[in-house]
């Protein structure tokens, strides 16, 4: 770690350069001795010096020195480790390939293997937040039931509808396993994790595993015990199995483990081996991040401390209390335009301009932003819709048009909307926003059609007399979600559960290959 150390800025220690200056030039100036020593006969200039028993005091110039040299110290940035990355838990890809062979139906682990895989992977997507996860399925065959999604929900709603019957091929085929998964994982920026919940490795794919290569780390869960047991049927009863076809064997796992250093665990009954995968899924992306070279870590805000401590005596007496206070009087006194200018040097306008939008000046904010597209958003919040929607038509990107239809929709100008929206929905084709804005304008332009040609077809003739029904009961306001209700008579026409479509997908899919 010491050979690592290095700066990862080096061209700041140049103000050490500065320091050593400083320090000899104001103790030159300072000594009384140098400067009078032309001048005074040296016995008497011992006799004439005065305070010289005080020399050792704290200065300002020792103050000064120190600040200058850990001021560069750590604006050059001291490094010796590789920085960890950031939420590596949530960026690590994980494919898990679920086992759906017979045996896994297996009741010598309760409920069965199976549903046991099925709380496994529950708790593992519970321990990464956000982190993105692919399903899959194999057994004859290998399938993919879900891409990389970080939701959560879809991953324990499709988890939940695999059974072993769904499968078009007897068997358990690893190798077909591992080309699907790493096939999900093939396309990604970062190295990812195969996990395999299963209760044995066929033997024909040892050797395959043996030779493995690539950049994803590959981790098996193994589920089971050395007895083994009977089999669930789907009718509810037990079928006996032999007990060599259902046991687990321990022993070819763990010389597979050891022969080609895949890291395996077997399935306990509280949550130790799902932390154990969700370690080593964090872990195998940081080591492969530190071995590409990863950012280092700026170890220069340690040296924060002591320069805040030390910053801290130049509020001593006679140090700098008298100027920081003329300072400050002066700038009250020069009044508001000497206070803009002063925040014209340090703050840019959108700067500025960010300050008073989070204040809700969005008048001043408008008037202060550089940026068009936050200008135009303070003038929309300030009610501007016309202003707003200048500025947003000058901007060719798909959030400038959604704005623009945004405020062209408050100023009543519907159908200059809906082509506002129209024209983001072709820069971002997937814009839920824009499509539920666009589809509410276009109905309410042809709600508004609608009223015309029927006032135009009814007789113009004025009514006797109107009356209006002040005492009747109004009925309650509500808003109506369309797009869920639509959803939701969707899935209630839906005849078949999930695991019978998956199970379809999966016979065409077998079919084809």
């Amino acid at each position: 770690m010491i050979g690592e150390f290095h700066f990862l800025r080096p061209a700041w220690l140049l103000a050490l350069i500065a320091a050593a200056v400083l320090a000899i030039v104001v103790s030159h100036r300072e000594d009384m001795r140098t400067r009078w020593q032309r001048a005074i006969a040296p016995h008497l200039l011992e006799r004439l010096l005065v305070g010289r028993g005080r020399r050792h005091r704290l200065q300002p110039l020792h103050l000064t020195v120190a600040l200058i040299v850990l001021g560069a110290l750590a604006a050059a940035g001291p490094a010796w480790r590789h920085e960890r990355a950031p939420f590596v838990e949530d960026t690590a890809p994980l494919a898990v390939a679920i086992d759906l062979s017979r045996t896994m139906d297996a009741i010598d682990v309760t409920p069965t293997r199976l549903e046991r895989a099925k709380l496994k992977l529950r708790d593992l997507v519970a321990l990464r937040p956000g982190g993105r996860t692919a399903l899959l399925a194999y057994a004859g065959s290998a399938h993919m039931v879900l891409p990389l999604t970080d939701d959560a929900d879809l991953i324990r709603t499709y988890a939940d509808s695999l059974q072993t019957r769904i499968m078009p091929t007897a068997g358990k085929d690893t190798e077909k396993a591992l080309v699907a998964a790493e096939a999900v994982l093939r396309d990604e920026a970062v190295p990812g994790t195969i996990l395999l919940l299963t209760d044995g490795i066929n033997p024909a794919a040892f050797d395959a595993l043996k030779h493995r290569q690539s950049r994803n780390q590959l981790l098996i869960l193994a589920i089971g015990t050395a007895q083994g047991g009977a089999i669930k049927s789907d009718a509810g009863d037990f079928d006996r199995a032999d007990p060599a076809a259902t046991r687990l064997d321990l022993g070819a796992l763990e010389r597979l483990r050891r022969d080609a250093g895949i890291e395996l665990a077997t399935v306990t009954t509280d949550d130790q081996d799902v932390r154990w995968a969700a370690r080593r899924i964090a872990t195998h992306l940081e080591q492969a991040r530190s071995a590409e070279g990863g950012r280092w870590q700026d170890e220069g805000w340690w040296l924060v401390i002591p320069i805040a401590a030390l910053g801290a005596l130049w509020f001593r007496r006679g140090w700098t209390i008298r100027w920081a206070s003329y300072a400050a009087i002066g700038l009250i006194a020069a009044g508001p335009a000497q206070a803009d200018a002063f925040r014209d040097a340090f703050l840019t306008p959108d700067q500025q301009g960010a300050l008073a939008f989070r204040t809700q000046d969005y008048a001043n904010a408008a008037r202060l932003f550089a940026d068009p597209m936050w200008r135009g958003v303070s003038l929309y919040r300030a009610g501007n819709y016309d202003d707003a929607a200048d500025i947003f038509a000058r901007l060719d990107t798909a959030e400038g048009n959604y704005d623009q239809g945004d405020a062209e929709a408050f100023l009543g100008k519907l159908p200059q909307a809906a082509a506002s929206y129209r024209e983001a929905l072709k820069q971002r084709p997937d814009w839920l926003a824009a499509k539920a804005n666009l589809a509410l304008v276009e109905k309410i332009l042809a709600d508004k059609k609608k009223d015309e040609e029927q006032e135009a077809d009814e007789p113009q003739d004025d009514p006797d007399q109107v009356k209006f029904d002040d005492k009747g009961k109004k009925g309650k306001r509500g808003t109506i979600d369309v797009r869920r209700q639509t959803a939701e008579i969707w899935m209630r026409n839906i005849q078949t559960t999930p695991t019978d479509l998956l199970a379809r997908r999966f016979a065409l899919e077998a079919s084809r290959q």
